[in-house]
């Protein structure tokens, strides 16, 4: 695999990894815009059942050529530099990114608006063609989902037993599967944000290993139905990942006090330019990967460019 491929997913995995510490940004979303979304999922699928193969016809002396066959689907040349880079940020991005988003709220949250309004061209383009009524249907009902999700009261932190870890971490990780979908802001609605950013910071071995636990087994059980419906649905999938996006905007709006909205403050000029910022940046992205994008389709034509190199 080139070094210079691998860099580059390490940094879009780095990218995935930062905003999954934020409330309110989907992983998944910037999954997505740095074009790497379908092939986690893909991967995943995989990796899933290799796992879940590998337990049941391993009990069941089997043997483990289903499990193998399953597992060398995986995009490792992918998945392993993106998982790497996902680990470093969080690792990073919690120690240092969320003393600074709770200094600067207004700011951060403006920024981050601009990120996903932009972004949202990214489904919109994946549906392809013209856009149906059933697809704007779709699209509103998921608005009112993201809007109804962000909307949640916001609970004190508690302690958590390792069992209620886990199972907050297979709900969570699914904001990986779904853009729109923010994780750290399902965790801070039960109260679970907290305990985990410290769980990060201190190296709770005990509380990370349950929460990874609990994320691989959510991820094995909501990967395979996604895929189904990428396969089987995909206008509607991605009509619905539209409106979760849009709704999501709501835990973004720049002036809330402990989740409820407030009118806009002084500093209202300031904020729009973080949001245009905002959008500046994923629009010079979706630039960069269009460039990259054509000129790999041309040395597609040319017969220069091989198939495990695209994507």
């Amino acid at each position: 695999m080139p070094f210079a491929r691998m860099l580059l997913d390490t940094g879009r995995g780095a990218l995935i990894g930062t905003v999954e510490i934020i409330p309110g940004v989907s992983g998944g979303t910037v999954a997505l815009i740095v074009g790497v979304y379908e092939t986690l999922i893909d991967s995943a699928g995989h990796l899933a059942r290799g796992v879940a193969a590998t337990v049941a016809d391993g009990v069941r002396g089997r043997g483990l050529a289903r499990a193998r066959r399953e597992l060398s689907a995986v995009r490792w040349s992918v998945v392993l530099p993106v998982g790497i880079g996902m680990i470093v940020a969080v690792l990073v991005a919690s120690a240092v990114l969320a003393p600074l988003i709770e200094a600067e709220p207004v700011a951060s949250r403006a920024l981050f608006a601009g990120l996903i309004l932009a972004s949202l061209v990214v489904p919109i383009r994946m549906v392809g063609g013209r856009w149906r009524p059933r697809e704007y249907g779709v699209a509103a009902l998921g608005a009112i989902a993201g809007l109804a999700l962000t909307s949640l009261p916001q609970v004190d932190p508690l302690e958590p037993p390792l069992p209620v870890v886990a199972l907050a971490a297979a709900f969570a990780v699914c904001a990986l599967v779904v853009p729109g979908v923010s994780g750290s802001f399902v965790l801070l609605a039960v109260g679970m944000y907290a305990p985990t950013l410290a769980a990060v910071n201190d190296r709770d071995l005990a509380y990370l290993g349950v929460f990874v636990l609990g994320a691989m087994i959510g991820l094995g059980l909501f990967v395979s139905v996604l895929q189904w419906l990428l396969t089987h649905r995909r206008r509607v999938v991605l009509a619905a990942m539209t409106g979760l996006m849009i709704g999501s905007l709501r835990a973004l709006w720049p002036w809330q006090e402990g989740g409820s909205i407030q009118a806009p403050g002084p500093d209202l000029v300031p904020a729009l330019l973080l949001v245009a910022l905002g959008a500046a940046v994923v629009g010079g992205v979706l630039l960069a990967e269009s460039i990259v994008l054509k000129r790999a389709a041309r040395r597609w034509d040319a017969g220069a460019l091989d198939p495990a190199d695209n994507g």
